[in-house]
């Protein structure tokens, strides 16, 4: 498992355990410490780790809010506890995280697989659900950053292929009703 998804899976085993003793501040040191030597006991490096503890406990309040915006169906209270604390990892980084380290589309897929790996059975397309509304609602940072595709050897208007969009049939072509007149 690489070090930044084991450190993930750390920092919300951790918050998971924190969240479950009902927020008690004082516990969260012992138990990120507790959570990393049973679990990364080889992990060369932690520091990822605490960026991410530290960052949702910074922000939490905001994030909280965060969520309840974007899941209004969810109370806060009635939304997993691994869920939360996924989501709660998840803002993070897309909002606050490195984005030259961890691009947002990387933040959601991690955030994904974490769910797919801790929580129920549709806990993948609920976190998918929440991060992409928030990714949408931030003008999807880095869309553009992709690498383009190549150009084909040949053009389309090199070919003979007519330019421009396809028609599209009247609705009753497409099964649906026509329309009175």
């Amino acid at each position: 498992m690489a070090s930044r998804h084991l450190s993930r899976s750390i920092a919300m085993q951790s918050l998971y355990e924190w969240d479950f003793w009902h927020n008690d501040g004082s516990k969260l040191k012992q138990i990120v410490e507790n959570t990393i030597k049973e679990f990364g006991p080889g992990l060369e490096n932690t520091d990822f780790i605490w960026e991410l503890i530290n960052g949702v406990m910074k922000n939490l309040g905001k994030i909280n809010e965060i969520i309840e915006k974007c899941a209004p169906e969810w109370p806060l209270a009635q939304i997993t506890i691994v869920d939360r604390n996924v989501l709660r990892i998840g803002i993070y980084e897309l909002l606050w995280g490195k984005r030259d380290e961890v691009p947002p589309k990387v933040a959601i897929n991690e955030a994904i697989e974490l769910a797919k790996n801790f929580g129920g059975e549709s806990s993948g397309r609920f976190i998918n659900g929440v991060l992409g509304t928030i990714y949408r609602e931030i003008g999807e940072p880095g869309k553009d950053e992709t690498s383009k595709p190549k150009e084909p050897a040949e053009s389309l208007a090199s070919r003979d292929i007519q330019a421009g969009p396809p028609s599209i049939p009247p609705k009753a072509d497409l099964g649906g009703e026509k329309e009175q007149e």
